[in-house]
């Protein structure tokens, strides 16, 4: 799995407030050269960074030093759907997917010393799924690789009201990877404890849910959540019913991810972590 890892560059948008150094623009006074103002040396013992023109300047004559910022370390989660429907499987695997993508969370966050976490839920958060945040990168990694082999149960996915009582309380980057075919009213109350972070809704369509389907025929499909089987005809209206209605979804999703200030990332059939970086290029940096 170490050799699948595809690493991507992210940016946060807010100041860091963890104590451990790391890559990201940080509120915690330290050795940084983020400069953040000055202040007595009385209070700031620091004789190194004496500010000369601010010291000169004081009537009181005392002595002043130059604060700055240091650069800080962020939790990074990969929250991973392993409801039912994610067992889909048309040009790909949706867990297999979802595993390769979790590689290369844990991947592109080690090599900026960023700590890395991973929780699995279905009807409710799994603790045999679960991995407290660190950088022991290879744990991460032999969590993808069981992801890759899982075959979940038929079940829903209402753990994923639990997730904010796993996260750190400090602001973290998550990474949400899902179908999202859970209903949106769940999905919205959901997404409620998680705006304090920074979530990025990582979506897993597959073109042989609904746009590459039959031309013409019977087929038998099954519900992933329930596991019970319909048979359908299909025909070009079923057909152009079905890609509409996932059109239909792909804007109600879009609409409540936006309203909370978390633009999705569709991946669709495979992964290229380019695109991944590019998203944080162009909702981050823009």
């Amino acid at each position: 799995m170490q050799q699948q890892a595809k690493e991507f560059t992210y940016q946060i948008a807010w100041r860091a407030r963890g104590r451990h150094p790391g890559r990201h623009a940080s509120a915690q006074q330290g050795l940084g050269m983020d400069f953040h103002g000055t202040a007595p040396l009385i209070s700031h013992p620091d004789p190194r960074r004496i500010d000369l023109r601010q010291t000169l300047r004081d009537p009181f004559e005392q002595v002043y030093v130059r604060i700055f910022n240091q650069k800080s370390a962020v939790p990074v989660y990969a929250v991973c759907d392993l409801s039912g429907s994610m067992g889909f499987a048309g040009h790909a695997r949706k867990l297999a997917l979802a595993a390769e993508i979790t590689a290369s969370i844990a991947y592109s966050a080690h090599r900026i010393n960023d700590p890395f976490g991973f929780i699995g839920f279905d009807d409710q958060v799994r603790e045999e799924w679960s991995l407290r945040t660190s950088n022991r990168m290879y744990a991460a990694l032999d969590m993808a690789e069981r992801l890759a082999e899982y075959r979940p149960e038929h079940v829903g996915a209402n753990g994923l009201l639990e997730i904010g009582n796993y996260l750190k309380r400090e602001r973290s980057l998550l990474f949400l990877i899902s179908d999202f075919h859970m209903p949106l009213e769940l999905l919205e109350q959901a997404l409620i404890p998680l705006v304090r972070h920074h979530v990025v809704p990582v979506v897993l369509w597959d073109a042989a849910e609904y746009r590459s389907l039959p031309e013409f025929g019977i087929t038998s499909v099954a519900d992933c959540e329930t596991g019970a089987r319909r048979t359908l005809f299909l025909r070009k209206g079923y057909r152009e019913r079905i890609a509409a209605a996932f059109e239909t979804r792909r804007e109600a999703l879009k609409h409540l991810f936006m309203r909370n200030n978390m633009p999705p990332f569709y991946v669709e059939n495979s992964f290229n972590a380019d695109d991944l970086s590019e998203y944080f290029y162009q909702y981050i940096t823009s």
